[in-house]
């Protein structure tokens, strides 16, 4: 059985807010059925902060991927738990 499974990341970013720049991601997994989950992060900096403004884009979509990791563990957990019709637990 071969599947792709496709993974985007949706980076933006809104600088008008009073604590300032927040970078945001939303990374969504669309399965070979068309099934899809979504994972969102986000980062927020401050105007003291150094301007290196890939640290905030790295930070929001690794948190939008781990969000979207846990997401699909919990998906498959439940999966099983009706297939076996008993409680399981997925080491994470």
């Amino acid at each position: 059985m071969n599947e792709t499974w496709n993974v985007a990341v949706y980076l933006f970013a809104d600088d008008d807010t009073s604590h300032g720049v927040v970078t945001g991601a939303h990374a969504v997994l669309t399965t070979s059925t068309g099934a899809t989950l979504d994972g969102w992060g986000r980062a927020q900096f401050s105007s003291y902060d150094l301007d290196v403004p890939e640290v905030g884009t790295e930070l929001a979509a690794a948190r939008a991927l781990r969000q979207l990791a846990d997401r699909l563990l919990q998906a498959t957990s439940d999966d099983l738990e009706d297939l076996e019709v008993h409680e399981v637990h997925l080491v994470r």
